[in-house]
């Protein structure tokens, strides 16, 4: 069975290290315990991941945020993967730092990656692993604090996070969405 695993973030040494980018952290993170590398590919830097007898790409769009859709959509077609087994990994200024919730649908909660994609696919019935990075900004400084770095603290706190991160996903494909959300989301 094939998995496609999707880390929203954006291109460019400038966003490396922020909150926005936090998808590509956690499959970096995946990537590097499981001793793969990206490639450079279509849309993306890509890898293979073989997690016991499934096959799992594992997508950093280099697309923007906000044309993340067309990543998604060319890989899912290219390589014939069905919209049950999507993740997509995102950050979520409502959920405190750290914190993991993963959903099988939902809205795009005003995030420009998951609206392209809604828009690209025509639904929003596809999961998403949220991961926290709080709200802690003054308003209208919302940009701002979304491209910007995390504190220090949460750097030391943030390793911890990825692994759980890592636990989720791989239990997204080897278990099931329910039965991840059963484990997981009441942590």
């Amino acid at each position: 069975m094939k998995y496609l695993i999707v880390g929203l973030g954006n291109i460019g040494a400038e966003y490396q290290y922020t909150r926005h980018n936090i998808g590509f952290r956690v499959l970096d993170a995946l990537a590097k315990a499981s001793n793969l590398v990206f490639a450079d590919a279509r849309y993306g830097a890509v890898c293979e991941w073989r997690l016991k007898g499934h096959l799992v790409y594992l997508l950093k769009p280099s697309t923007y945020m906000n044309l993340s859709g067309n990543a998604v959509r060319y890989w899912m077609q290219k390589e014939k993967i069905a919209l049950e087994n999507v993740l997509i990994v995102v950050d979520d200024l409502a959920l405190p730092f750290g914190s993991l919730r993963l959903k099988p649908k939902g809205s795009d909660a005003g995030h420009n990656g998951l609206k392209h994609i809604q828009q690209i696919l025509g639904t929003n019935q596809y999961a998403r692993l949220r991961f926290g990075i709080g709200n802690d900004f003054p308003k209208g400084a919302q940009v701002d604090y979304v491209l910007g770095p995390f504190t220090d603290e949460q750097e030391r706190e943030l390793p911890q996070r990825l692994d759980v991160a890592e636990e989720i996903i791989r239990s997204f494909v080897l278990c099931g969405i329910q039965n991840t959300m059963n484990q997981f989301n009441n942590k």
